[in-house]
């Protein structure tokens, strides 16, 4: 019986023994680990990436960034929300570390960017740019236009894409919601609306987290379902989900006009061409991303075409920014096509030039994406 208690407990000691020299083994790996994983961020930490953050340099910026058609931008965070436009451009255009750099001042952990469509957190968005641009090279060029209205902007501008030795100009749309968190966050982005929902959507939805795929649905099925309220009353019937407070006088007849345009579209082509000889000046031009410049006939023409075999009805605005001549808006609309019996959700950015002809206010010139 001796002899069984002390083989007990010699198999226990150097079983314990085993043990500690295991767990030693662990601690010793999880040491070196963490110290590896210490100079690793200490690496990190010292390395420098040169980006721009200042609200002081606008004046530089803005002969590096030139805008085509300027609007008043007033004193505050309207101020701020151009230095960001200009201070981002420029961030981008020195690399994706300074642009991730970058963002991570712009933005906030709750900060969401629809990109052609597609719902994304920072940290997704961050993931689908830094993909894109391993493809290929995108370069920032000039702004036609940044209109600034409160806490909202519309700008329109021109970029380059390279791959290898091919080059390609293009250019886009975007509107941007930003809030002054104060010191010291200053004036970041809370949303944001990259481009419109197109084909793109579905390789950018690779990127997307659970919730934001349900949220994007959530808002698709409410584009599908939603019902024009009937009323005379247009301010009611098309609502504006973000509105702004406008500071110039003729932004309510700039409105009117906008608003009637909807719903002459909405009564019927013929009604809406009727509209357009009234509303626009016979000189005016409407041109599509794709570099047409399309004369007022010709652009009467294409929609005359377009609506022979779509149902198209312009539902509600996101926004509808007004400065000096100019409006920007944002808009949903449902197409259904009467030849594959499809409902097609989706939305259009589109740039408003106005102006005074022999005492009328007139469109003179759109731009569309």
């Amino acid at each position: 019986m001796e002899q069984k208690t002390k083989r007990i407990v010699h198999y226990i000691l150097i079983v314990g023994l085993i043990l500690i020299v295991v767990l030693a083994i662990i601690l010793a790996i999880a040491l070196s680990s963490k110290k590896d994983d210490g100079e690793e961020n200490k690496e990190s930490e010292e390395e420098e990436i040169d980006i721009v953050n200042s609200y002081n340099n606008t004046e530089e910026l803005i002969k590096k960034y030139p805008v085509g058609n300027p609007t008043t931008v007033l004193p505050g965070i309207e101020k701020n929300i151009q230095n960001r436009l200009l201070t981002g451009f420029e961030n981008w255009n020195r690399g994706f570390k300074a642009w991730k750099a970058w963002g991570n001042i712009l933005y906030t952990n709750d900060s969401i960017y629809n990109v052609h469509g597609a719902r994304l957190t920072l940290a997704h968005y961050q993931d689908a740019m830094d993909v894109s641009l391993k493809q290929a090279n995108i370069i920032m060029g000039a702004f036609h236009n940044m209109l600034i209205n409160d806490e909202f902007t519309a700008i329109h501008y021109d970029f380059i894409t390279v791959v290898g030795d091919y080059q390609k100009k293009g250019k886009v749309m975007e509107f941007v919601k930003f809030k002054d968190y104060g010191e010291p966050l200053g004036t970041r982005v809370v949303e944001g609306w990259g481009s419109t929902k197109d084909s793109s959507c579905e390789g950018m939805a690779h990127f997307q987290g659970e919730e934001e795929k349900k949220v994007q649905q959530e808002q698709l099925d409410y584009i599908l379902k939603y019902e024009i309220p009937e009323t005379d009353d247009l301010k009611l019937k098309y609502k504006i989900n973000y509105p702004t407070k406008y500071i110039d006088e003729n932004a309510e007849d700039i409105l009117k006009i906008i608003l009637t345009g909807f719903d002459k579209w909405n009564e019927g082509i013929k009604q809406y061409l009727e509209w357009v000889d009234t509303a626009y000046d016979e000189k005016a031009t409407s041109s599509s991303l794709d570099e047409r410049n399309r004369t007022l006939e010709e652009y009467k023409k294409e929609m005359e075409d377009l609506t022979t075999n779509h149902t198209i009805k312009k539902l509600f605005f996101e926004n509808v920014l007004i400065r000096d001549n100019w409006a920007a808006l944002h808009y949903r609309y449902t197409n259904y096509n009467s030849e594959d019996k499809t409902t097609y959700g989706g939305d259009r950015m589109q740039f408003l030039k106005f102006e005074q002809k022999d005492d009328n206010l007139k469109i003179v010139a759109s731009w569309i994406q």
